[in-house]
């Protein structure tokens, strides 16, 4: 378990989660669903990675989350699901001009990041990576 790249997987995903919360509050409601897209992909990697299992493309990232996480019963099917929902949503969020994520959409969608991103804080915890290692660099958000 290389714990500096797990750690730099996990402060991406803390910050991205950031940048969602600040984007949704200030009503860019598209930009804020891509970022909370990301904390949850970046999470998902730091989980992966404490298994050793690197995932370079988004669907190798949810394929493996699948196998080596849910399948294995280290974590619920749900989270499983959720980080398919989140990346659904992230394309179209990018690349779907007729589609537009209202404030209250991205805060939707930030809440369900903060939810996976909390499990997998816990996930991570109980792997062994103290509190110390988990704190953002620039506070938990």
């Amino acid at each position: 378990m290389n714990r500096k790249v797990i750690v730099d997987e996990w402060r991406r995903a803390t910050r991205s989660l950031q940048a969602a919360d600040v984007l949704a509050r200030e009503d860019y409601g598209d930009d804020a669903v891509s970022r909370a897209y990301n904390a949850v992909l970046h999470a998902a990697k730091a989980a992966l990675l404490v298994h050793g299992v690197a995932a370079e493309s988004h669907a190798g990232v949810r394929r493996m989350f699948g196998k080596h996480l849910v399948r294995t019963g280290e974590l619920e099917a749900q989270w499983s699901k959720r980080l398919v929902q989140h990346s659904d949503d992230r394309l179209v969020a990018d690349y779907d001009a007729g589609v537009f994520f209202s404030a209250e959409d991205a805060q939707e969608e930030c809440e369900q990041a903060r939810a996976f991103v909390d499990r997998i804080r816990r996930y991570l915890s109980a792997k062994g990576l103290t509190e110390q290692e988990l704190a953002s660099e620039r506070g938990d958000g």
